[in-house]
């Protein structure tokens, strides 16, 4: 499979907070221990992060509280200033930006929704979703004809002239989603933007995000704490720990070779099935009677309802509709009791 291109790079990132950071850093060297920024009455939030983002893709930064993930998302769109390192956004480097060319990229590349919806209470829904297309300078007609397309495709149309005070917590996560998709960013950050909400209605902003992912094809990092969301929405998960990236994969890598025993903690109560793909649990094509077919990047729990209905085996198809291999019983029901 051909991977996409990266749109953002983040090289030898770090975030320290206290007193002449920076300069008390450089003296350290590029890899200062916890002891030596302690000692040196210093903070660290972010130490050290590597990753790269590919265009397109969901990629989750998880972790639990304190472990850095917000931090880095705001030193990735320089609301904060990193302490050290490098990130480059479409090749270029953000950290040599300049303000003015930062509050640009902000404007027209970049959106943000944070877990808090941050709607202008007096503002209508119309008017809190086109408030940054008036921001960029964009006229009355175009920017309410921009903002009435953004309501209607997060399921508000009808609703643009009622205030956030007359709506529920999801209809309100909806209107801080049109708005940031207003602008139509090349670049989707979104800081726990379920966490606020009831379980069921969560499950549905999930169903929503995933909806709007499968047409939009935005490049999305989405910061949460809750393992099984990540498993759900993830092209590949970041999960962080005291500021490090302790291991960076897709859901199925993860809960597989989990790196450390803190990410074996985290994938412990998943079950495999949710996230191993067909691909991985196939055998080599051969002479068996298959009673069906599965697509590869199914994953095993998709799979299992047809082995509860009789199968045996199923011929699992990958790319370009060719066989590329067998899925059989005796497998699936291993892979299932193991966990």
């Amino acid at each position: 499979m051909t991977l996409s291109p990266p749109k953002l790079v983040c090289s030898n990132v770090w975030k320290l907070f206290g007193a002449r950071a920076s300069e008390k850093f450089a003296a350290m060297g590029h890899a200062p221990s916890l002891e030596q920024i302690r000692a040196n009455g210093l903070v660290s939030a972010v130490r050290n992060v590597n990753i790269e983002v590919r265009t397109g893709e969901i990629f989750v930064i998880m972790g639990l509280s304190g472990s850095g993930k917000s931090t880095l998302v705001r030193c990735l769109s320089r609301l904060i200033e990193p302490t050290a390192g490098e990130i480059l956004f479409n090749g270029e480097n953000l950290l040599a930006a300049s303000n003015a060319q930062m509050v640009e990229i902000r404007r027209h590349k970049m959106s943000m929704v944070f877990q808090h919806f941050a709607l202008l209470p007096h503002q209508s829904v119309l008017e809190n979703v086109a408030f940054p297309l008036d921001v960029q300078g964009m006229g009355r007609t175009e920017r309410e004809a921009r903002a009435r397309e953004m309501i209607a495709l997060v399921g508000l149309e009808g609703r643009e002239e009622s205030f956030p005070r007359q709506l529920s917590g999801g209809q309100q996560q909806r209107v801080g989603i049109a708005r940031s998709l207003a602008t139509q960013p090349e670049l989707w950050f979104l800081d726990e933007p379920f966490s606020a909400l009831d379980p069921l209605i969560r499950r549905e902003m999930q169903d929503e995000f995933m909806r709007l992912q499968s047409a939009l094809k935005k490049t999305i990092v989405f910061i949460t704490h809750d393992f099984d969301e990540s498993i759900r929405l993830a092209d590949r998960i970041a999960i962080m720990k005291d500021g490090e990236v302790v291991q960076c994969g897709t859901a199925e890598e993860i809960v597989l070779n989990p790196a450390s025993d803190y990410v074996r903690e985290f994938a412990r109560a998943v079950p495999k099935a949710k996230v191993v793909r067909v691909s991985t649990l196939m055998a080599a094509p051969g002479g068996r009677e298959t009673q069906g077919d599965i697509a590869s990047d199914k994953t095993i729990a998709e799979a299992a309802p047809r082995f509860r209905q009789g199968a045996t085996a199923l011929r699992v198809i990958g790319d370009g509709g060719r066989p590329v291999g067998h899925l059989l019983r005796d497998d699936v029901v291993a892979l299932m009791l193991g966990d």
